[in-house]
């Protein structure tokens, strides 16, 4: 019987010298052409959420956001709505250049999840579900307008990242 070697043959070892690369001097980033950001956009967060914690803030936040109606504003579904717009764009925002497609996706997910406690049904699993199936029907506009705030911020940072990778750069020395 024939046996394998498990193991690859040894490569050679280079020197030192030629195993690494180029080094690269840090630049700032005015000083290379980068972008440059006002006082107030520097103090402003800056989080990159992956696509799942976009979704999982987004959900947390509307449930917040849900309870909140629920105990200030006696169940106000149009309070509820006016707040899920600042959710849906912070979600669009914060969300990392990889993921943004996950933004849209998860908005009206957390809508969904944060409209349960303000959403009015009595009696049971059924009551509750049909609450809640109501409240969703009943305030369409504000689940279509956060989605849609959502998909344009999108697409706008999306397009900015096209753009930035198909603009020249300059080499400054």
């Amino acid at each position: 019987m024939e046996q394998y070697r498990t193991r690859s043959a040894p490569h050679q070892q280079r020197p030192p010298a030629q195993r690494q690369g180029p080094r690269s001097v840090a630049v700032p980033a005015q000083a290379a052409g980068g972008p440059r950001r006002s006082p107030l956009a520097r103090r402003m967060p800056q989080p990159r959420l992956t696509g799942l914690g976009g979704g999982l803030f987004a959900c947390a936040a509307m449930v917040l956001v849900g309870g909140v109606c629920w105990l200030l504003f006696g169940s106000s579904l149009f309070v509820y709505g006016l707040l899920f717009l600042p959710v849906a764009a912070a979600t669009a925002l914060w969300v990392r250049p990889a993921d943004l497609i996950t933004a849209p996706i998860g908005v009206p997910i957390a809508f969904a999840a944060g409209v349960w406690p303000i959403s009015g049904g009595s009696g049971g699993v059924g009551g509750q579900l049909m609450g809640l199936v109501s409240a969703l029907s009943l305030h369409a506009g504000w689940l279509y307008a956060g989605t849609l705030v959502a998909a344009l911020i999108a697409v706008v940072r999306k397009a900015v990242l096209i753009g930035r990778r198909r603009m020249p750069r300059r080499v400054t020395q």
